[in-house]
């Protein structure tokens, strides 16, 4: 299930297929707990956030009229269950303050949430790479500090002047992928 579509896992989800809202969900848990630890709540609040994000997604999956779109309606809703969980904990001042943000048209929020939506675009184009491209690629760009060729080749079992040409390889496949995915 996990190279299928949203729309097939949705449709799947909508038969009543568990293994299908599984996958969904571990699809997009980290777009959403990227979303959480943006607004800086406690542990335990960003795990009940995550429950109430995947509740609200269960109930209205029938009601979803774009699947192509559901990054963003799980980054808006998150960012909506964050906001509102901030307001519960606010005083009645701080409350007003927070309410006069209008929190969609504010410059700075639509950058974050389309740097997220980009991230789980990352994420996703990673998923539909072969094993071999998906280390190469996290070992070279996503690891602080990025692992030496020398020592990616023992890794790896690679020959040192093989990595070069993988690599650009790999890096075309990612390229394609998230063209696919309209990155």
């Amino acid at each position: 299930m996990t190279g299928d579509t949203d729309e097939q896992l949705v449709q799947a989800c909508l038969r009543g297929n568990e293994e299908a809202w599984v996958t969904l969900i571990r699809r997009y848990r980290h777009l959403i707990y990227g979303v959480i630890r943006s607004y800086r709540l406690p542990e335990g609040d960003g795990a009940d956030i995550f429950q109430s994000v995947c509740l609200e997604l269960f109930n209205s999956l029938p009601r979803l009229r774009e699947v192509q779109a559901l990054r963003r309606w799980l980054i808006t809703v998150t960012s909506h269950q964050c906001l509102k969980w901030k307001r519960l904990q606010q005083t009645p001042a701080e409350e007003a303050s927070l309410l006069d943000v209008e929190f969609l048209q504010d410059p700075q929020t639509s950058e974050r949430l389309a740097m997220f939506e980009r991230e789980q675009m990352l994420r996703e184009a990673m998923s539909q790479l072969p094993r071999r491209c998906r280390d190469m690629i996290a070992l070279l760009f996503l690891k602080d500090p990025p692992m030496a060729y020398a020592e990616l080749a023992l890794h790896m079992n690679l020959a040192v002047g093989s990595i070069g040409f993988i690599r650009k390889r790999c890096l075309n496949k990612l390229k394609t992928a998230l063209d696919k995915l309209g990155f």
